[in-house]
């Protein structure tokens, strides 16, 4: 089955394959991060609550795939999905680090924040665009 667009179709089983790929790679290496950063004495804590390694995992693969739902529902109804995706997926990178940026936490901390945000990003957004129809 493929998704029809003005430009070209969209194998929804290729869309759904590389973007859970990304997002199970993305939710591997942004728990990886944290771990590193957990083991060379950045907190991981915000407002005094530790956050679980296996959060980071958790939440990234969640957020991917809902990515992944926003990258199929643009492809069924965007006239150009691939720059629609970037476009949103940018905004909405942008605004997931605002509450890393305002949390009751260590400057360390936000930045081990910020970098799995931007990890996680440059990982799920490529590998979904680059299966989107132009």
């Amino acid at each position: 089955m493929s998704i029809a667009t003005t430009t070209a179709p969209v194998s929804v089983k290729a869309l759904i394959a590389g973007g859970l790929t990304a997002a199970a790679l993305a939710a591997v290496t942004t728990a990886a991060i944290a771990a590193v950063g957990k083991s060379a004495g950045i907190s991981v804590a915000v407002g005094g609550a530790p956050i679980p390694v296996s959060g980071f995992a958790t939440l990234t693969a969640v957020f991917s795939v809902v990515g992944l739902v926003l990258a199929l529902a643009l492809a069924h109804w965007a006239r150009r999905p691939r720059k629609a995706f970037v476009r949103t997926t940018i905004v909405l990178t942008a605004l997931s680090l605002v509450p890393d940026v305002l949390a009751d936490a260590s400057a360390a901390t936000k930045a081990l924040l910020i970098l799995t945000h931007l990890v996680a990003a440059a990982i799920v957004i490529p590998a979904i665009t680059r299966r989107l129809a132009a």
